[in-house]
């Protein structure tokens, strides 16, 4: 018998590692939390445009709403696959902002202090980032859930951004404010109903109501994607030959969406309309190379679609520091 003796060199690379085959995967992926806080917005450029996403917080859900319509196992093992967590799944919340012109455009509002205790920082972040709440000209709101609307006032019942115009698809709007939906709704979604009644008709604002295609400002535009809600919109910025989709709800995971685009989600509204939604988004963003922004994608959620042949892929995009 001989016997195999392990150089120095062998040695040491084993020790190296051996940490590492001692530890579950799930904990070798996970990152901490820092000792601050990490920045909470995010400039670039497309055109002629200066856009900044701006973080309202996050929250945690279970993951046994995600891909509802497929084995459950197979979805568990997507997330672990991808370094998630099989059980508890974290999402972001991407604000974008347009400045086009004379024109600051706000795409959604937020949760406040009404949803829960790790979202309603967009205030806070929006001063972090220099900006002037003041100067916000429009607001639009791509659907009436808690994340994206509930922020619309203050905790004195005032509009935040008292001097914009705030613009919500007719569809959408209608949908909520339709006689007695809070006693035709599931006892768990009635508080959802209340919501979103009590934010339409907030004293002080006066809502245009949108359909597919109507230009909030020139270059700034929305498009119909229902399915996540009945009336929900995702909004289009062309500028200078460059476009980008700040897609809402119409896509609420970077990975699942993706590679799985027929999986659909406990929270939406129509799964089959959510997936016919999700493919036509996929297909025209892959095909004519358009910018997405996803509102729940990890921070700050902009990036590109892949096409790999029946599935996608988000690859996220560059960062640039400075010109």
């Amino acid at each position: 018998m001989t016997l195999i003796t392990p150089t120095r060199r062998e040695i040491l690379r084993l020790a190296a590692m051996a940490p590492a085959f001692a530890l579950p995967a799930a904990v070798r992926a996970q990152l901490g939390v820092p000792d601050a806080a990490n920045p909470a917005h995010f400039r670039f450029t497309l055109g002629e445009a200066r856009l900044t996403i701006l973080s309202d917080g996050y929250f945690s859900l279970p993951t046994d709403g995600l891909g509802v319509n497929a084995p459950r196992d197979e979805v568990e093992a997507f997330l672990e696959q991808h370094y998630l967590s099989p059980e508890d799944g974290y999402s972001h919340t991407n604000h974008l902002l347009v400045e086009l012109g004379d024109a600051r455009v706000l795409v959604d509002v937020g949760s406040g202090s009404r949803f829960m205790p790790t979202t309603g920082r967009l205030m806070a972040n929006i001063e972090a980032a220099g900006v002037d709440p003041s100067g916000i000209t429009h607001v639009v709101i791509t659907h009436a859930h808690p994340d994206h609307i509930w922020g619309i006032r203050d905790d004195f019942d005032e509009p935040l951004f008292p001097d914009a115009q705030y613009f919500i698809g007719q569809v959408e709007h209608d949908y909520w404010m339709q006689d007695d939906l809070v006693n035709q709704v599931a006892a768990e979604d009635q508080q959802f109903v209340v919501g979103a009644v009590n934010s339409i008709t907030i004293d002080g604002v006066e809502w245009t109501l949108l359909q597919d295609g109507d230009e909030v400002v020139p270059g700034l535009r929305v498009i119909d994607t229902p399915g996540h809600t009945p009336g929900h919109q995702s909004v289009v910025l062309d500028s200078g030959g460059k476009q980008l989709m700040a897609l809402g709800d119409a896509m609420s995971h970077a990975y699942t969406n993706f590679a799985h685009p027929d999986w659909y989600n406990a929270f939406d509204a129509d799964g089959d309309q959510t997936v016919a939604t999700r493919k036509r988004l996929l297909d025209m963003a892959a095909a004519d190379r358009i910018a997405v922004l996803g509102y729940h994608f990890p921070f700050p959620g902009v990036g590109h679609v892949l096409r790999e042949d029946d599935s996608y892929r988000f690859l996220p995009a560059l960062w640039q520091f400075q010109d």
